[in-house]
């Protein structure tokens, strides 16, 4: 029999979007390195997208999730601009802390209770955002006495995007977080910022404490497409303009370069796969670019894929190093040449490392103009650049959760 280890994750499917990609992943392909997966997660109520293909990948895992007395299960919601998320995250993190999804711990609790009762759980994980996963997690281990891992998607404490009204609220979630790590047997992050800003803040943390795990892209999910090959030069973006992201710098410099290349514009495609706000739209028609755009909304992820698949190239834009874009690896996974509008650090580095991207400064219009300039070319000739197959590997999701189950087994004593 295999060790059990309990999943504690708010956010899973078939909720959509790049969060739950990286614990599905996980999930599905623990029992191929020896550990019997068991899921705690909600009953969807509302989000801004779901995937019900994904919960497929997974169908002999147990899932427990908590009830709710809500009827409009699987509801979507509109994705709120820039300001309007601002100001609901500043109301949520002044009534809840660490987040709103504290309200979430006592049925979780209560339902992770019944699993013990039920399984022999041999280790805890849990992944955040949100973190409250982590209290559950650091409440079950004491209470239950088994050993948790904690797995950051981004981070806490210093994240530019996590907001304190007073300075209650942020001692408060400093010490949330301090005794956190103190408790947690290992913590794990997805890149060496990551690790070196914990070890910067948390002085007791040492390097052994932390191991980084990458987000990664699944092999699996690249099989058995069929690809509609197109005579344009298509540019894709996949996912959310999260935050303060937006196509906006992008889509200017597309408009100049095809401006001063008119002979081009029979020849480009641009692609957004995902969810969009209302103001993006309006860049677009802008910048007059309706013409040459195609704007797909939501799709399942083996669509998403397929889209990544019939680019010529990829694109990201970010303006900071505390999240990393998740897209980048799958992009990686797609084999295919990267605009990477980003600035200086480990995103950067990374996309640089592939030695198929071109990086620019976020913002910098003439630089990304150059940049397109230089990749049509590039496409005119049939000289794209692509990955090579040996830096692609090291993110193969299998082989990532291979190293999960490997620190899964040191904190079990197993």
């Amino acid at each position: 029999m295999n060790p059990n280890v309990l999943v504690i994750a708010y956010y899973f499917p078939p909720m959509g979007l790049s969060g739950v990609q990286r614990t599905l992943k996980f999930v599905k392909y623990l029992p191929f390195h020896n550990w019997n997966p068991i899921v705690l997660t909600t009953e969807p109520i509302s989000y801004y997208a779901f995937d019900n293909e994904l919960i497929n990948e997974i169908d002999t895992i147990s899932i427990y999730r908590t009830k709710t007395k809500k009827t409009n299960k699987n509801n979507i919601k509109s994705f709120p601009n820039y300001f309007t998320q601002k100001l609901g995250r500043l109301i949520y993190n002044t009534i809840y802390i660490p987040d709103s999804k504290i309200i979430w711990k006592k049925p979780a609790v209560r339902l992770a209770e019944h699993i013990f009762e039920a399984h022999q759980i041999n280790a805890i994980f849990a992944t955040a955002p949100p973190f409250t996963d982590f209290l559950i997690a650091q409440e079950l281990a004491e209470k239950f006495n088994k050993p948790f891992i904690i797995d950051y998607r981004d981070i806490w404490n210093g994240n530019p995007f996590y907001y304190y009204p007073t300075p209650f609220h942020l001692r408060k979630s400093l010490k949330l977080e301090n005794d956190l790590l103190k408790k947690a047997e290992k913590i794990i992050v997805t890149t060496r910022f990551a690790k070196e800003f914990l070890l910067k803040k948390f002085r007791f943390l040492n390097h052994q404490d932390i191991v980084i795990i990458p987000h990664g892209f699944d092999p699996k999910d690249f099989e058995n497409i069929d690809i509609e090959n197109s005579e344009k030069f298509v540019i894709t973006h996949s996912g959310v303009f999260q935050d303060n992201r937006t196509p906006k710098y992008f889509l200017k410099a597309v408009a100049e370069f095809l401006e001063s290349n008119s002979t081009a514009r029979n020849d480009f495609e641009l692609r957004f796969i995902g969810v969009m706000r209302k103001s993006h739209f309006k860049l677009i028609k802008k910048y007059a670019l309706d013409d040459i755009t195609i704007c797909t909304g939501y799709l399942p992820h083996k669509a998403t894929i397929k889209n990544l698949l019939e680019s010529d190239v990829l694109w990201l834009m970010q303006f900071d190093n505390f999240r990393t874009p998740g897209k980048l690896f799958e992009y990686f996974g797609a084999r295919r040449t990267i605009l990477a509008c980003v600035p200086d650090g480990h995103i950067r580095k990374i996309a640089l490392d592939s030695q198929s991207a071109i990086v620019t400064a976020p913002d910098d219009v003439k630089q990304i103009k150059n940049a397109i300039s230089k990749l049509y070319y590039w496409w005119k000739n049939a000289s794209l650049p692509i990955p090579d197959d040996n830096f692609v590997a090291q993110f193969d999701r299998n082989q990532l959760t291979a190293n999960l189950a490997k620190e899964l087994l040191i904190v079990a004593d197993l």
